[in-house]
């Protein structure tokens, strides 16, 4: 038979998904964390890896899906969270506009996963399910070995009880809980995630009605985290819009490195934060470095880093910043504070070999 009789839309699927396959798996697995330095690596949306010296390994908000895949009958479910915060009705056209740069499948070790809050591209279903197949097992504190935990708030737990993660796998995290294992520490904080706010456990047309309720639960949907690693203080704000809160949080904590979701926001929605407000919560931070994420990963609200470097360069002298921002690529390593002076991110390019070996040419005129 030939090559194309036995190509199958199957056959195409396993031999290209995901398409960096287990590229950044391995990297992450070989990588050893100097003293003092802490690991990170960007897996798209608000997905972050961290790894310690004691190689301590976390997730939060590792997600493995995807976002529109048809047109459908061209209609927003009228209790989804956007529906609810604006009124729309047209299906939103968010398709994801990033690789699957990890496998979760093959993920051999962690310590730890993390969520920030129950929207359906902070968690995955996929990954849990392979964290409790595969048996995975970290230390707690005092050094006793237990199964890996779920951390989150608590429609998070809500939400991975469900798809059938035990109980007693899981732990309830609200502002001020603080979690310690290995050589890192967890400190869940306060969000400032307005769109999760307005999310209602259904979606369809029997959803909560909100109007004139005054929110009181936003402790159980969402957290920010503060991670301290002997390289530093990592600040995920998750999908917290801008809160001038963000200041006490500065005040109260030491913050090294801060991750902020950024976007282009369409008209009638505010869903992320903009160029501005993401200087504005370094500032308000104290943080050494901000690095934006969420950007990436939806079609319909993709933004250019371009537009906070500007402003960045109009503003860090007259305001007298003492943090700069860090440009990432998804699937790209970040050392803290190895890297702290560097500005923007580039995939390893390659060939650092060349002409160690002899070459296969005519002539060197080739050349």
């Amino acid at each position: 038979m030939s090559r194309v009789e036995e190509i199958t839309r199957e056959s195409w699927i396993m031999s290209t998904f995901p398409e960096w396959g287990t590229w950044l798996n391995e990297e992450i697995e070989r990588e050893v964390i100097a003293p003092g330095n802490v690991g990170m690596w960007w897996l798209g949306c608000t997905g972050l890896w961290i790894k310690t010296p004691d190689n301590c390994n976390i997730t939060i908000d590792l997600w493995c899906g995807n976002g529109k895949r048809s047109h459908g009958n061209g209609k927003m479910q009228v209790g989804h969270q956007m529906a609810n915060m604006c009124g729309a009705r047209k299906m939103q056209p968010n398709l994801r506009a990033v690789p699957f740069v990890i496998d979760p499948f093959a993920i051999k070790k962690v310590d730890a996963v993390l969520a920030t809050h129950y929207h359906q591209d902070h968690m995955s279903a996929e990954y849990a399910a392979h964290v409790i197949q595969s048996n995975m097992t970290t230390v707690d504190e005092s050094g006793k070995e237990i199964p890996v935990p779920f951390i989150g708030p608590k429609k998070s737990v809500e939400l991975w009880q469900k798809w059938g993660v035990p109980a007693n796998r899981c732990i309830i995290v609200k502002p001020g809980d603080t979690i310690k294992m290995k050589d890192i520490e967890i400190i869940a904080l306060d969000s400032f995630d307005r769109t999760c706010l307005v999310t209602t456990d259904s979606q369809g047309p029997d959803r909560e009605e909100l109007t004139g309720v005054c929110p009181t639960d936003m402790d159980d949907k969402a957290v920010n985290y503060l991670i301290k690693t002997p390289g530093g203080n990592i600040y995920h704000s998750g999908d917290s819009h801008y809160s001038i809160y963000f200041a006490k949080h500065g005040k109260d904590y030491d913050v090294d490195v801060a991750f902020g979701s950024y976007g282009e926001n369409p008209v009638g929605m505010a869903d992320k934060m903009t160029s501005c407000d993401i200087l504005r919560m370094a500032e308000a931070l104290q943080c050494k470095v901000v690095i934006p994420i969420h950007y990436d990963v939806w079609t319909n609200f993709m933004a250019d880093v371009n537009e906070i470097k500007v402003l960045y360069e109009m503003k860090k002298d007259r305001l007298d910043y003492r943090f700069h921002p860090f440009f990432w690529e998804v699937g790209g390593k970040y050392i803290y504070p190895a890297d702290k002076d560097k500005k923007a991110y580039h995939h390893q390019r390659g060939f650092e070999d060349c002409f160690e070996a002899p070459q296969n040419i005519p002539f060197r005129s080739c050349l």
